[in-house]
């Protein structure tokens, strides 16, 4: 073959391929759009939720102690102890508090005898009034000062005032105690007195509540369960110590719980504010109050990066305070593989 030959067939084949090859299909366009899934932006009133830890105590606590100073003999109980009503807990060394107990009774009993005499002599004319008087007063003083020895020597043993639990032994036999300082402190017992969580609120959450708000507790000894309860009792002045106002929470059906037991309240107010809430899913790159949103585009083919600030947080909920204005639809499975402007198709 000639070298012409050749060149011409090799021109032929060429042809021939880019003819096959312009006539062969367009590849098909892959959908690049990333699968998401959408939830609605809710409008809503809504009361920010207040959240706090604290303890358990009985609603009634006595703190007990002596009516007058002395040297503690015997404490029968210790912390934890149930007790009943009228139960001996403590007493004082009696010797020196029965020996004033006699002393004021003697004297009593002489004053008695001396006003009948000075009266019997004053009938007969043998005394003058103004010592008959004398008799009488020193007989008032007499009864008085019995009265008041057999008041120490009353409160010179402790007893318990209702049926209870001993949640604190402050002292222990043989201290020489002060009149009024506390001995053991005792928690009532009983359907009529209940339960209530102890908590302490800064004053910012403190102007917030108001008695009668209701309350839900959650202990991580009794995991699952949950004690509806409500705002009892709110300080009126705050703890020099901690700056903080104590609240008490009532509790509902907790008789099971022991006293001490820690727990975490969540406060609802009564009193809402316009919130608008998304789904806690939607929240990406939280940094304190702010976060990042993708909201869904007017058309839903877009996803649109949002700046957010959060308000508060509402269980599975988030409150939005500003960067919503005009969005319906935030993303949530999905969001966090997106950028701004990347297109989405939303799952059904």
């Amino acid at each position: 073959m000639s070298t012409l030959s050749y060149i011409a067939l090799s021109l032929a084949a060429a042809l021939l391929g880019c003819a096959r090859s312009g006539a062969e299909e367009p590849a098909t366009v892959v959908d690049q759009a990333a699968v998401v899934r959408a939830a609605p932006v809710t409008d809503t009133v809504l009361a920010r939720p207040i959240v706090a830890t604290g303890t358990v105590a009985p609603a009634d606590e006595a703190a007990l102690g002596f009516k007058i100073g002395g040297v503690i003999e015997r404490i029968a109980v210790d912390e934890g102890d149930n007790v009943r009503a009228g139960q001996t807990l403590a007493a004082l060394d009696l010797r020196e508090i029965d020996a004033a107990l006699a002393r004021a009774r003697s004297g009593a009993t002489k004053a008695e005898r001396d006003l009948e005499r000075a009266r019997r002599l004053y009938t007969d004319s043998v005394v003058a009034l103004a010592e008959f008087q004398d008799s009488e007063t020193a007989h008032e003083v007499a009864r008085a000062d019995l009265e008041t020895a057999a008041v120490n020597r009353h409160y010179a043993v402790i007893v318990a005032p209702a049926n209870g639990v001993v949640l604190r032994r402050a002292a222990e036999p043989g201290e020489n105690i002060s009149a009024g300082a506390t001995v053991l402190v005792v928690g009532s017992r009983g359907a009529s007195h209940g339960h209530v969580l102890e908590i302490g609120l800064a004053d910012r959450d403190a102007v917030s509540v108001r008695k009668g708000d209701p309350a839900v507790a959650r202990f991580d000894a009794l995991p699952g369960r949950e004690f509806a309860g409500r705002v009892a009792r709110i300080g009126a002045a705050a703890d020099p110590v901690t700056g903080t106002y104590e609240v008490e929470i009532a509790l509902d059906d907790a008789g099971a719980l022991a006293a001490g037991l820690v727990g975490r309240v969540e406060i609802r107010s009564a009193r809402g504010a316009p919130a608008t809430l998304v789904p806690i899913e939607a929240m990406l790159e939280a940094d304190g109050v702010e976060a990042t949103v993708y909201a869904l585009s007017a058309d839903g083919k877009r996803a649109e990066r949002r700046r957010v600030t959060v308000a508060f947080i509402d269980g599975s909920r988030v409150a939005i305070a500003d960067g919503l204005d005009g969005v319906s639809r935030v993303l949530t499975d999905g969001a966090a593989y997106l950028d701004d402007g990347a297109a989405v198709r939303v799952a059904p």
